[in-house]
């Protein structure tokens, strides 16, 4: 299959409010898909688009090639899920987990499970309300990887977590990837993490997609150029490269989009030159983005 997820003029409404816009996403198989942007613009409702737990009003969401809502037996159990809020059973030990979700998927892998549990040092024996923060978010990670499903859904998986605790997280991320190819969907709010592990990377901001590609692609259409223009101005002249300016006088610096040739012919446009022109990282491109009134 080449793409796991297909997502057609998706919107979303609650009451009053755009979720999402007319979103189109598809996400290819055997990739790490970074999802960003800010609270509330629209990352876990499209998730939970893709999860079934809630219906397109308009558009079309499938996932495997089957709709996850008409048929969610076939796609719920190639799934696995991550969360922030980890709704494991609190009265349960590690052990007793652990044969619980066995219980239900045919592909679990007891061995991958026990290796995974021995990697994230969690006690068989341990009550699962008794755990650290940490220590559920590894325990709420085994039972999903440990089945090996085609489509990891990891929806802020390290928020609030230790340096260490997202290192490992991570770390088990990239090595279910390098491994055996399959699929991650990875929501967060940490653009470094995004940037480490993301072949793809989409932004949603107020329910739309800014943009969406590969991650080397994204970042080769936007830089940060430094301006001097032949007069001071109290703000330079709108251009559609520019998406943020920052400075005073004649010197000023944007973060823009397009190519080195286009950033160049809008700022003989605006009466300004090049002075230095460097690559933006997802931080810096996120917070362009963000900022920008398009």
């Amino acid at each position: 299959m080449q793409n796991v997820v297909e997502i057609s003029g998706l919107t979303r409404r609650f009451r009053d409010q755009v979720a999402l816009d007319n979103v189109k996403l598809t996400v290819p198989a055997g990739s790490v898909f970074g999802l960003v942007g800010e609270n509330g613009a629209g990352k876990t409702t499209l998730i939970k688009h893709i999860l079934g737990s809630l219906k397109a009003q308009q558009g079309s969401v499938r996932v495997f090639g089957i709709d996850p809502v008409a048929d969610p037996v076939n796609v719920l159990g190639r799934i696995g899920y991550v969360s922030e809020e980890s709704d494991l059973p609190a009265w349960m030990t590690v052990d007793e987990l652990m044969k619980y979700m066995r219980a239900f998927y045919k592909s679990w892998d007891e061995s991958y499970a026990e290796s995974l549990r021995r990697d994230f040092d969690i006690d068989r024996k341990a009550i699962v309300k008794n755990l650290s923060k940490g220590q559920r978010a590894r325990a709420g990670l085994l039972t999903a990887l440990a089945y090996r499903p085609e489509l990891l859904l990891l929806d802020e998986p390290s928020a609030g977590l230790d340096p260490v605790v997202r290192r490992d997280i991570l770390a088990a991320v990239i090595r279910t990837i390098a491994d055996e190819g399959r699929t991650v969907i990875f929501s967060s709010h940490l653009l470094t993490e995004v940037e480490r592990v993301a072949d793809y990377v989409t932004m949603i901001k107020r329910g739309r997609i800014v943009f969406s590609g590969p991650l080397d692609d994204i970042k080769a259409t936007h830089r940060k150029v430094s301006f001097r223009f032949d007069a001071a101005v109290d703000t330079p002249p709108a251009s559609p490269v520019v998406l943020h300016w920052e400075g005073s006088g004649k010197e000023w610096t944007a973060f823009c989009t397009g190519s080195l040739a286009e950033v160049d012919a809008a700022a003989k446009s605006m009466g300004a030159v090049i002075v230095t022109a460097a690559s933006a990282s997802l931080d810096d491109i996120f917070v362009a983005q963000a900022t920008s009134r398009r």
